[in-house]
């Protein structure tokens, strides 16, 4: 069934940066679409980026377009979001899942929580 870990998060100051990562385990990660979502607190969850099995393609909500990269090394299981420039409306819990997007559905981790507060 596979396992997927993040981390990475913190408490950032706006226009700071932080880079999440998650690790996958269990299935084959370079055969698998990846995405990352982050659900703010008492809301639903929202689809934030997403890359294809090999790396190619990325996309991105508008909100975090310009902002945010998603990255994927299938030689360490790992896909990455760089988050650049962030804002308070970027708080949340972020987990990384199987899928591209734009929908939240899948395997998803436990989740890794990111606060940008001053």
């Amino acid at each position: 069934e596979g396992q997927l870990v993040e981390s990475g998060g913190g408490l950032v100051q706006p226009g700071g940066s932080l880079r999440l990562s998650c690790v996958a385990s269990g299935f084959t990660f370079s055969a698998t679409h990846m995405k990352w979502l982050r659900q703010a607190p008492g809301e639903g969850l929202q689809w934030v980026a997403g890359i294809f099995a090999r790396g190619l393609a990325p996309d991105y909500a508008d909100s975090v377009k310009g902002r945010f990269t998603i990255s994927k090394d299938n030689t360490k299981n790992t896909v990455y979001l760089q988050m650049n420039s962030l804002k308070p409306e970027d708080t949340g819990t972020y987990f990384c899942a199987r899928g591209y997007g734009p929908d939240t559905g899948g395997q998803r981790g436990q989740g890794t929580q990111v606060t940008v507060a001053s």
